[in-house]
């Protein structure tokens, strides 16, 4: 049984440098695409359930242009099962797509895995998007992991923002939105990252001006559900890392330990 409510307060990154990819839990398709650093472009899908798209000829794939991204993030992609996709900047590009990286695209699409790094020239992508029960196990390659950093800042915040704890996330009022987590404090918790880490919003605890977010190095997991119940034992233990907003100067720092 998987615990859906603990996608809205608990975040998982994994990240593998040397594969450029991230695996996360908790960062849906919707966060993922208003948080990154610049608007996705089109979107070529290879796994999913979308009724709306144009279609291909040439590599019978269907595709969403960025002047309807709203429509494909209003569609409950979490609801798909598999949902993969790879972006590219203009259609002559995937019209120029050989029969090897047609098959390359397919064979991701089914086994979340590319036979080469999922970077072609011809489609100038910068991501390639795999994911299932999107927000429960996503992984991403990235061509430059400095989107991923970005992106996890500003999820992070926005998230605090929006979590609900009675009226609102501790009764706080005041704070209407947080600012994003700039990528150098993001920067700081690196290594953990490449371990796997988990950040936890249902542990952040208000302190006197202070807003404090636990981080806890739990390791490499492709089983979520299995993430999910080791997390639930390692939180009772004191927490590796803190992420911290100081009310008084509306920053954000981090604390290692």
């Amino acid at each position: 049984m998987k615990a859906i409510n603990q996608v809205k307060d608990l975040i998982y990154v994994h990240k593998n440098k040397d594969r450029q990819y991230v695996v996360s839990y908790g960062i849906s398709f919707n966060e993922f695409a208003e948080h990154s650093p610049d608007p996705l472009k089109n979107l070529l899908l290879i796994k999913h359930q979308y009724e709306h798209g144009a279609f291909n000829i040439h590599t019978h794939l269907e595709y969403v242009e960025q002047e309807e991204m709203k429509n494909i993030m209003n569609d409950g992609v979490q609801n798909y099962g598999d949902f993969c996709w790879i972006d590219f900047e203009e259609e002559v590009g995937v019209n120029e797509l050989n029969g090897q990286e047609i098959a390359e695209l397919l064979y991701m699409g089914h086994v979340k895995e590319p036979l080469t790094p999922p970077f072609y020239s011809k489609l100038n992508n910068r991501y390639a998007y795999l994911s299932h029960d999107d927000g429960w196990f996503n992984k991403i390659y990235y061509r430059d992991f400095e989107d991923f950093y970005y992106m996890l800042g500003s999820t992070v915040s926005s998230k605090i923002g929006s979590l609900k704890s009675g009226k609102s996330l501790f009764g706080l009022k005041k704070e209407k939105s947080f600012p994003s987590i700039g990528k150098d404090v993001i920067y700081s918790f690196k290594e953990k990252i490449k371990e796997g880490m988990v950040i936890s919003l249902e542990k952040a605890i208000l302190s006197r001006g202070k807003l404090e977010i636990p981080i806890w190095v739990i390791g490499d997991y492709f089983n979520m559900d299995e993430m999910v119940e080791d997390y639930k034992q390692i939180r009772k233990s004191p927490a590796n890392g803190l992420l911290s907003y100081d009310r008084k100067t509306k920053s954000w720092s981090a604390f290692l330990r």
